[in-house]
């Protein structure tokens, strides 16, 4: 599976969980840069595009690990293999 695939899979999963995605310049901070938030009761992942698609795959799947809701959400073909994340039944 291509990184970028993955990565592709997992925002539309995240959308499917109700998160709101936005594509910001962070500059990187050490592979710091992005991840998930709450704002005013809406649900965000924010993407550094300071950082590569591998970075960016896994913040977005440490936001998707760490919300209650994604777990009865089934992950698309792309996320079925990766370690940590459960396949639906």
């Amino acid at each position: 599976m291509h990184t970028v695939d993955a990565l592709e899979a997992a925002l539309a999963l995240a959308k499917q969980a109700g998160y709101r995605v936005r594509e910001e310049w962070l500059g990187g901070a050490g592979g710091a840069g992005g991840g998930g938030c709450e704002i005013r009761g809406s649900k965000w992942i924010f993407l550094d595009l300071a950082l590569g698609p591998e970075e960016q795959l896994d913040h977005v799947l440490d936001t998707l690990r760490l919300d209650p809701a994604f777990s009865g959400v089934a992950l698309p073909e792309p996320l079925g293999g990766l370690p940590g994340l459960r396949k639906s039944a």
